[in-house]
């Protein structure tokens, strides 16, 4: 029974370490323009190079992270990175200069993509076999939780501390985390490299067999992308900007209340429970969003995204893990994480385009006929595979057939 124990000191730290990690980013989305703004007499292109450094920096590193992460001691490099965030975050306390911010911003990424992978990496290898889906599941609810948290906590420092109470919490954070990732014993089968710096090729960078699964997860973030960016703006002109948080509010209590019973469920009978289901409802919830009117209509529609998108988060990052080797972990992770991160960044500027072209509404309606190209192609490609190979789910894995849903 102990084998297939979930809850671990080991597991725990790992989530507690991903919570800060992703906090840092989101309360900093929220706080840094303001603190750009006010204190340091920048403009709203100043505010948004600061987000546009961080990405790159992002962006940039995290292929890389996964050749890293499998190369070296996995338990010595959360710590070495955990430290690194102490140091940044200390110096954005110290260094209140636009082109600090901006270096920093970008050395904030870059530890960040490398960090977030590894500690996700390790939760997935401390994970039992038999709760692998389970334990993803509730691993990417501290993702979830910090995307809530961040920018409230954040937005409350700013308007009642200012910039100081800002830096010194997340350095309380990084020092918290720190000292958890150094008590950490984790096991020598998880921190042991299993790959090594003296070669490199294409499969450093890129897991072969976490591809298709990690282009899945990169267009349901595409449509939560285009979610995200346009929400506010889309709530103001139905009269409901005074209420936005509220959508938030019931988006992620949603996630947190079904996850534990999908996560079951993945384990229990398998993805296509999970994936097709997932499409679906996350396809309603779009389609409820592009044609509410009032209040009960925004939670709702909330709800329902919710429910979608906390289905088919955790399943397709666990499929990406879990189809490659232990081995490879930190690599499946790594290509995951990357799908995911160009996806947001480019959805922010398609859908962008798209309202310079029409309405509000008109974006909604684009959205929801992405996400449903999106379960159609699921459908058919699972379809194919099971036809060609025989196999279970995971056998949409065509490369070339994911490319329409984005046009």
């Amino acid at each position: 029974m102990s084998k297939d124990r979930l809850w671990t000191p080991q597991f725990m730290t790992m989530g507690e370490g991903n919570f800060f990690y992703f906090l840092s980013q989101y309360l900093l989305v929220a706080a840094m323009p303001l603190y750009i703004l006010e204190e340091l007499h920048g403009n709203e292109r100043d505010a948004g190079l600061a987000m546009t450094y961080f990405q790159l920096g992002t962006v940039l590193c995290r292929p890389f992270a996964g050749k890293i992460i499998d190369s070296l001691n996995k338990h010595r490099l959360l710590v070495a990175g955990s430290c690194a965030f102490l140091l940044i975050m200390t110096a954005f306390f110290f260094l209140r200069t636009l082109p600090a911010v901006f270096g920093l911003r970008f050395l904030h990424g870059a530890i960040f993509g490398v960090t977030s992978t590894a500690a996700a990496a390790v939760a997935a290898l401390v994970l039992p076999l038999s709760r692998k889906g389970e334990g993803i599941g509730y691993f990417a609810l501290s993702t979830n939780l910090a995307m809530v948290v961040g920018p409230l906590v954040g937005l409350l420092l700013m308007q009642y501390w200012g910039p100081s109470a800002v830096f010194f919490f997340l350095i309380l954070g990084a020092l918290f985390t720190l000292i958890a990732m150094i008590c950490n014993a984790l096991p020598s089968s998880v921190t042991r490299p299993s790959a090594s710096f003296r070669s490199f090729s294409v499969t450093d960078l890129i897991e072969p067999r976490s591809v298709i699964p990690s282009l899945f997860g990169g267009l349901v973030f595409f449509s939560y992308g285009g979610m995200l960016t346009f929400i506010p703006l889309y709530a103001r002109s139905l009269g409901l900007a005074s209420v936005t948080s509220l959508f938030f509010v019931v988006f992620a209590l949603i996630i947190i209340v079904t996850r534990p019973v999908i996560g079951h469920l993945f384990d229990t009978k398998g993805p296509d429970y999970i994936v097709y289901p997932g499409f679906i409802v996350f396809l309603l919830g779009f389609i409820l969003f592009a044609s509410i009117s009032s209040l009960t209509g925004l939670l709702l529609s909330g709800a329902v995204l919710g429910l979608g998108f906390g289905a088919l988060s955790p399943a397709f990052q666990t499929l990406a893990v879990t189809m490659a080797p232990p081995s490879r972990a930190g690599v499946a992770t790594a290509t995951y994480f990357w799908a995911l991160d160009i996806s947001v960044g480019l959805a922010a500027i398609y859908w962008d385009l798209r309202r310079l072209n029409g309405a509000m509404h008109d974006v909604w309606r684009h959205l929801s006929c992405r996400t449903c190209r999106g379960c159609c192609l699921v459908s058919c490609l699972e379809t194919l595979g099971k036809l060609m190979k025989g196999t279970e789910t995971g056998s949409f894995f065509c490369l070339g057939a994911v490319l329409p849903t984005l046009s």
